[in-house]
């Protein structure tokens, strides 16, 4: 069944389809899908403050969640303060999305169909935890360390 369209929430124009952040199964708190999304499409991007690689390394010993991507090997985006749905994107070893630095700009992108109600998730790649943290998403072939 279609949303009804007056009822998605207002959102700004690099946020493209309507999330919702809710309890995970994953970790803490995920993003939704409150209308399908097509397969291959932007779903829409973090707005945080733009700060060094060496703040940012700073920053993530004060905080128990990180929330900060480096994308370059000079700068960060810190999104501790952001009100953009979606940097409570979670990780999962069978994501269906994924996020791509693009002129500084943290985005996502779905991989494939993504239906209302389901979590949106990427994958985290490489980080800085060097598997020391440990992946919850709980799907078969998980790596199990991040």
């Amino acid at each position: 069944m279609q949303p009804d369209l007056l009822a998605l929430p207002a959102r700004p124009a690099y946020q493209k389809y309507a999330v919702d952040v809710r309890p995970s199964t994953i970790d803490g708190q995920g993003v939704f899908a409150l209308e399908p999304i097509p397969r291959w499409r932007k779903i829409g991007e973090i707005r945080g403050e733009s700060i060094s690689v060496i703040e940012a390394r700073i920053r993530a010993t004060r905080h128990e969640r990180v929330m900060i991507v480096e994308i370059s090997e000079d700068k960060a985006i810190d999104f501790h303060k952001s009100a953009d749905p979606m940097r409570y994107t979670n990780h999962s070893c069978q994501n269906n999305a994924r996020l791509s630095i693009q002129q500084g700009r943290v985005e996502f992108y779905s991989l494939r169909a993504i239906s209302p109600g389901e979590e949106i998730t990427v994958s985290y790649g490489e980080t800085h935890h060097e598997g020391r943290l440990a992946c919850q998403c709980g799907v078969p072939g998980c790596v199990r360390r991040l």
